[in-house]
């Protein structure tokens, strides 16, 4: 443990202002503990989240993509296991090139169990006894600017 602290004290001061490896660590860590606190309920905090939001309404992968700021490629793999594991329907959509995704009756019933789990994740991390319910919310600003911030970078012509 000694030898990584002074790694990362003397060795990568880069790494550690660098935006992307603060988000990716910090997002890591929150994952972790969500993934522990549902695992009882059988599902990933990955998974949790991709179900929560089918179960609102039907929607179509490429819509998904969209909201969740995810490749379609990585999102369609993710959709694949869940419809293997019977948690969603796949059907066509209003035309031959859309698929719409929905939760079959186990999605939903894991959705309704694993919320409870999350729930308690949830108030866990934001808790006074956690981060902070005032933190949170000024921290869940900033990173829905960071990340408004990084599709209008993306969107720029003369962008990466």
């Amino acid at each position: 443990m000694a030898n990584y602290v002074y790694i990362l004290l003397f060795m990568l001061p880069s790494e550690i202002s660098c935006a992307l490896f603060c988000l990716r660590r910090s997002a890591r860590v929150v994952s972790q503990l969500y993934d522990h606190i549902l695992a009882p309920s059988g599902l990933k905090s990955t998974q949790y989240s991709l179900l929560r939001i089918i179960g609102l309404a039907p929607v179509t992968i490429g819509e998904l993509a969209r909201f969740m700021d995810m490749d379609r490629t990585t999102l369609a793999r993710n959709v694949r296991l869940l419809e293997q594991n019977d948690y969603l329907n796949i059907t066509a959509g209003a035309d031959k090139r859309t698929r719409l995704l929905s939760l079959t009756r186990k999605g939903s019933n894991a959705v309704k169990d694993a919320t409870r789990y999350w729930k308690q994740a949830q108030t866990l991390l934001v808790s006074d006894d956690g981060f902070g319910s005032e933190r949170w919310l000024a921290l869940r600003t900033e990173l829905n600017g960071i990340a408004e911030t990084g599709r209008r970078l993306l969107a720029t012509p003369t962008g990466p």
